[in-house]
């Protein structure tokens, strides 16, 4: 008698089953380090952003009145997308305490929610 060719359903269910348990212990990796790049991509565009408008302040005594003056002052190529939100037009500015001085002293992320920290990621 001659035996089929294959694998039984034992085989099959052993094997789905092992492939299960490496997912379900690799998933919640992966997904952590989505977060933690997003957040440390965030805190690079804030530092870059920031940089930038100090430059802009530095050299013309006021500051821009929007983000995109930046670009057009040549301070930046092009406003970087907030790594939450996917879009450039999502920041916060924030006025200076003068306003005679300008209108973006300061940016935020317009993204909701919290970081690893437990931050809000508004306030960073």
């Amino acid at each position: 008698m001659r035996r089929a060719k294959g694998f039984t359903m034992i085989e099959l269910l052993v094997t789905l089953a092992i492939l299960g348990m490496l997912v379900s212990l690799a998933a919640p990796r992966y997904f952590g380090n989505i977060d933690k790049a997003k957040e440390d991509v965030l805190r690079e565009d804030l530092y870059l952003l920031r940089d930038a408008i100090d430059k802009f302040y530095s050299d013309r005594n006021h500051y821009p009145e929007k983000l995109d003056d930046l670009v057009t002052g040549l301070y930046l190529r092009k406003i970087p997308p907030d790594p939450f939100t996917q879009s450039s037009r999502s920041w916060v500015p924030v006025a200076p305490l003068d306003p005679n001085l300008g209108a973006v002293a300061d940016v935020r992320s317009g993204a909701p929610g919290k970081g690893r920290d437990g931050t809000l990621l508004k306030d960073w």
